[in-house]
């Protein structure tokens, strides 16, 4: 098979500043050994994820020259309601500038005190809005999904006998949604199946429990469901998504990784009622029914992305660049969440670095090495992101102590990959060398972002 080359041509670059060794020790400890505290400019391959940080296309560029600016009822607005419509079969569409702006206004109507909603992984801001709100996340993973280097096809699935049991014990009165994340990028990635889906929409609905696609990065679910899943080979990617977002209520979506585009979000769903809620929390916190802390021209980005990114040459391209990745730490017996998930690769901190304890954060340990080796920003998944305090103030690890190097979508190369796996394959080599960090500061919540460290 020939090597599968990327699905356009570059026809605008920006140039990368090339720092020293020298120069990225004094930059990381300005930045007090956080890399989301890192300049942009100081970073040469920068991997800290893949939200808002795509390449657009020519098409989406003459988007956004065609964009109607009216306040209320923009041509824009319902070029994008169609789009969203025509994709996920949902009558409602409430636009939003990210993805956790969509989440605030959902969480905000229907949480509070003693409810809870029930995930096969929350992501970090997801979580932050249920508790902000009042409520109470739980993560059901699969149980293959909680063993990194475990190859099986779809380890992003919900817990079945674990859904069906935690709505029972809770009640489903208290029960305040359900929502699956695809692909379940705190899990590394991983896909979730349609049998999986459609099983989690039965149970629901049995219990009469609102359930809801966390659709970030839709498209790349859909094509491994299409490459793994029997009774799906070669169907057309909108076929798969039409199924998949039929079996729940609604969703939330991030428009800036599966759509392309640098901002943007939306709520779709059917129920009259919650729409109207959600309207107008819109109004109060974002904007009008009709732009929704958007510009037009991000609304017409927003609905060219979603199309191309069910495009199949550029789906094979995108996947096969995270592949590529995996097979060259594989040689290495670097380790990772396997099988390579969609938009990222997961490295697995605790593994790689097993004599540094979880309270020393190794997932932190490991992408400020990575900076320091390469100029190479990642971010820690791990007990710096999701870790907790019991009661007498203890630290609880996380489930898992990953980094996630996170591509951005049509910008680097395989050059760029190769350069990555190069300082990766660095590291590991030096890898007993490496030390612990202890936190100088943190908020109460999203501490990772703003966080302060010192070296142990």
């Amino acid at each position: 098979m020939r090597t599968i080359i990327e699905p356009f041509r570059i026809k605008s670059v920006e140039p990368l500043n090339f720092t020293t060794s020298e120069q990225r020790i004094e930059l990381l400890a300005n930045a007090s050994f956080n890399p989301f505290l890192l300049r942009a400019e100081d970073v040469i391959i920068d991997l800290l994820t893949d939200s808002g940080t795509s390449a657009m296309s020519t098409e989406q560029w003459a988007g956004i020259m065609r964009g109607d600016e009216s306040y209320a009822g923009s041509k824009s607005f319902y070029n994008f309601q169609s789009t969203v419509q025509d994709i996920t079969g949902y009558k409602n569409v409430i636009p939003t500038h990210q993805g956790r702006a969509a989440e605030s206004i959902v969480f905000a109507q229907i949480g509070g005190k003693g409810k809870f909603v029930l995930s096969n992984t929350l992501f970090d801001t997801t979580r932050a809005n249920i508790e902000y709100a009042g409520s109470e996340g739980i993560d059901l993973l699969c149980e293959e999904g909680k063993v990194p280097s475990l190859v099986a096809p779809f380890k992003g699935n919900i817990n079945l006998e674990a859904l069906e049991s935690t709505i029972r014990e809770k009640g489903a009165d208290n029960v305040a949604m359900v929502i699956i994340t695809i692909t379940n990028n705190s899990g590394g990635g991983q896909p979730v199946s349609m049998e999986n889906i459609r099983r989690a929409s039965e149970i629901c609905r049995n219990a009469g429990v609102l359930f809801f696609i966390d659709a970030c990065r839709f498209a790349e679910n859909c094509w491994f469901i299409r490459q793994r899943e029997p009774g799906y080979e070669g169907k057309a990617i909108i076929d798969i998504a039409r199924e998949l977002f039929s079996y729940a209520d609604g969703c939330t979506m991030s428009a800036k990784k599966d759509a392309f585009a640098n901002i943007g979000g939306f709520v779709a769903l059917n129920d009259e009622s919650l729409t109207e809620q959600f309207k107008n929390m819109l109004v109060v916190t974002e904007g009008f029914p009709t732009y929704g802390g958007l510009a037009g021209r991000d609304l017409e980005a927003i609905a060219i992305g979603l199309r191309e990114v069910m495009e199949e040459d550029y789906l094979l391209y995108r996947i096969r660049s995270i592949e590529y990745i995996g097979e060259k730490l594989d040689m290495a017996g670097i380790p990772y969440i396997k099988p390579t998930g969609g938009h990222a690769l997961y490295i697995d901190a605790a593994a790689f670095l097993p004599h540094i304890p979880a309270h020393e954060f190794p997932g932190l340990a490991l992408a400020n090495a990575l900076y320091l080796e390469g100029g190479v920003r990642g971010v820690e998944i791990g007990s710096v992101m999701f870790g907790k305090y019991n009661d007498k103030g203890e630290p609880i690890p996380a489930a898992m102590e990953l980094v996630r190097l996170a591509i951005p979508r049509r910008v680097y190369t395989q050059s760029h990959m190769d350069y990555l796996t190069e300082v990766i394959i660095d590291v590991f080599e030096k890898r007993e060398s490496l030390r612990g960090y202890k936190i100088s500061y943190e908020a109460p919540l999203l501490r990772h972002f703003t966080a302060r460290f010192e070296r142990l």
